[in-house]
């Protein structure tokens, strides 16, 4: 039974691990990995002189702050408020219309967005022209950038997220709850003494894996949204490796971008684990 999973993820993630030796190489499609010429850390030493590596990296911390901050509790928030729905049926049905939007491709989504904040047709505009203010073409406004990215964010993927944290939920012992009414606790202290503790392994260990993927943001909401008038505030890690290593060629560039992402991942999944166990006494190990 083993089997299929371990075939999977040799070939899928552990297997492809020896291609970033192009990294250190000026790598060339038709030489490929044996014959292309090395050089070191000629693309790592390009990528860290870049003029603009400030503003990437700025971009790319603060959005993934903004998740951490606003789109990680906001499953956990609703994971929940479906807890203590007491009627079967209204808790499934809003369960479903919170779970569609993860189904939606970042295309579709992008489309909501764009006919929700139009200038000539959106409803955001046309609220607030019917109360005597100016249109805002917020999609071309690098302000409104991040907060676009990050509510769009919440809206795609809460309900789904939600699942884990409902499921840590029903997996505490019932006892615990009638032990705390006994004691006359009531619904918040509920929360505060079994709800929440139940729910923290799980909530660190998605918090943890969250910090080691804290310089990868998804590519394709990014990228759906950005535009040249944004740049200032949107153009990540991701949207400039696309632009300067796949559409300009530049294989071994990307490549060590990529390595850069992980290792910086690494570093702060290690640190943040050991706080974590020194801190809640949860971790990944």
């Amino acid at each position: 039974m083993l089997v299929p999973g371990m075939l999977y993820l040799l070939v899928f993630k552990y297997f492809p691990l020896l291609g970033s030796v192009i990294a250190f190489q000026d790598y060339n499609i038709f030489k490929g990995f044996s014959a292309s010429p090395w050089v070191g850390l000629k693309w790592f030493e390009q990528f860290l002189t870049y003029p603009n590596l400030k503003r990437l990296l700025v971009n790319t911390l603060m959005i993934s702050l903004y998740q951490i901050i606003f789109t990680f509790p906001a499953p956990i928030i609703l994971a929940v408020l479906l807890n203590e729905v007491k009627n079967v049926v209204f808790k499934r049905v809003v369960q479903t219309i919170v779970y569609l939007p993860h189904f939606l491709s970042w295309t579709i989504v992008f489309g909501f967005v764009y006919m929700l904040l139009s200038v000539q047709t959106g409803f955001v505009n046309q609220a607030i022209q019917a109360l005597g203010g100016d249109p805002i073409n917020f999609l071309q406004k690098a302000e409104y950038f991040r907060m676009i990215i990050i509510t769009s964010g919440i809206w795609k993927e809460m309900g789904w997220s939600a699942i884990i944290f409902l499921a840590a939920i029903a997996g505490i012992n019932p006892s615990l709850y009638e032990a705390a009414k006994m004691d006359g606790a009531g619904r918040l202290k509920q929360f505060v003494y079994v709800t929440l503790p139940g729910m923290l392994p799980a909530i660190m260990i998605l918090l943890l894996l969250k910090i080691g993927h804290i310089l990868d943001l998804g590519f394709e909401q990014i990228y759906l949204f950005l535009n040249p008038l944004v740049l200032s505030t949107g153009d990540v890690l991701d949207t400039y490796a696309y632009r300067i290593g796949i559409l300009g060629g530049k294989y071994s560039l990307t490549t060590a971008i990529g390595l850069f992402k992980s290792v910086i991942g690494f570093m702060l999944l290690i640190v943040a684990n050991r706080a974590s166990k020194t801190t809640t006494g949860e971790g990944l190990y």
